[in-house]
């Protein structure tokens, strides 16, 4: 399956043009997982405030998959 990792807070979207295929739901969270303490990294979220954002992870057909908080703590 295709997903496409787009954040989003409120009304604001970063999407993401390329996605992944991915061989299940269980493969794409832990990507997502992957992705956001990346941006974590980048992003040097140890001070920084993401309260209110997710990592979305979509289908093609726009549908929500999951939807993981980055303000929480990255498993």
């Amino acid at each position: 399956m295709h997903c496409y990792f787009n954040l989003v807070n409120g009304n604001d979207v970063i999407p993401d043009d390329t996605g992944v295929e991915v061989s299940s739901l269980e493969m794409a969270q832990s990507l997502a997982h992957r992705a956001i303490q990346e941006i974590r990294a980048e992003a040097d979220l140890v001070n920084g405030d993401w309260r209110g954002w997710r990592l979305n992870v979509v289908c093609p057909e726009g549908s929500v998959l999951a939807s993981i908080c980055l303000s929480a703590p990255v498993q």
